[in-house]
């Protein structure tokens, strides 16, 4: 029994993406009761035990010696022609189909067929992914238009979230990209997407200063007759869960 033997049938058992340091935390816990002799109640297998003398000491399983065993268990997929692969997202590493068989496994869900975003979702969705945390006003500043109808389906689809408010008159409501995002789009952070450091530096236009509420508007609602997402709307079905689809 080798390491990047241990870490696939981790990955494979796990229905959760798991990070280099809970995967090693795991096989560090497992040396340490085949070590301490509080197993289970089956003896150790000769391969545990092989596994246990390679690595005599549990702090050699750190997150550095997790990586480099996954590579090797890649590498050993490629030369095999294996259909998948071990990838790491940003919740942490999966073994995901490759994109070439993805036709086929389709077959397995014909109700979930492949949604593309309208080009202003799609406008609207780059600048709260270049820009998180973003107002709703900024927002419209850039695109000069309203985009009230397109922050809900972004939100219904759960490629945005609520991160928060802003620290303005009246407390607009911020927004950023979801864990589901970074699935959808196969990277690990923002500063995986295209030109990222050089695109998020770029100044853009702020929209005018928004008005002191008066008496008897409710901290929250946008001044000046703007129309912000109301609280009512963070339901549950809002909230990101990590599951979803791309509408039109």
């Amino acid at each position: 029994m080798d390491l990047p033997a241990v870490i696939e049938s981790v990955l494979i058992a796990s229905e959760e993406p798991l990070s280099s340091s809970e995967i090693a935390r795991l096989i560090r816990n497992r040396l340490a009761e085949l070590e301490d002799g509080v197993a289970d109640e089956e003896q150790p297998s000769e391969a545990e035990s092989a596994l246990a003398q390679t690595f005599k000491e549990r702090a050699d399983v750190d997150e550095e010696a997790v990586i480099e065993a996954i590579h090797a268990l890649n590498r050993k997929y490629d030369r095999g022609k294996r259909s998948f692969s071990v990838t790491e997202r940003s919740k942490g590493w999966k073994i995901f189909t490759r994109p070439e068989y993805g036709g086929f496994v389709r077959q397995l869900f014909p109700g979930l067929k492949p949604r593309r975003l309208s080009p202003p979702a799609m406008e609207t969705l780059a600048i709260v992914a270049y820009r998180q945390p973003v107002t709703k006003a900024s927002i419209e500043h850039v695109r000069g238009v309203s985009s009230d109808s397109i922050l809900q389906k972004l939100l219904d689809r759960e490629l945005i979230k609520i991160a928060g408010r802003a620290d303005l008159p009246g407390r607009p409501l911020l927004y950023g990209t979801t864990d589901f995002f970074f699935e959808h789009f196969g990277i690990k952070s923002i500063d995986e997407l295209p030109n990222s450091e050089e695109l998020r530096a770029v100044e853009l236009p702020e929209p005018p200063p928004a008005e002191e509420p008066s008496e008897g508007t409710e901290t929250g609602e946008a001044s000046q007759g703007e129309k912000q997402l109301t609280l009512a709307e963070l339901s549950e079905e809002n909230v990101p869960s990590g599951k979803g689809g791309l509408g039109s």
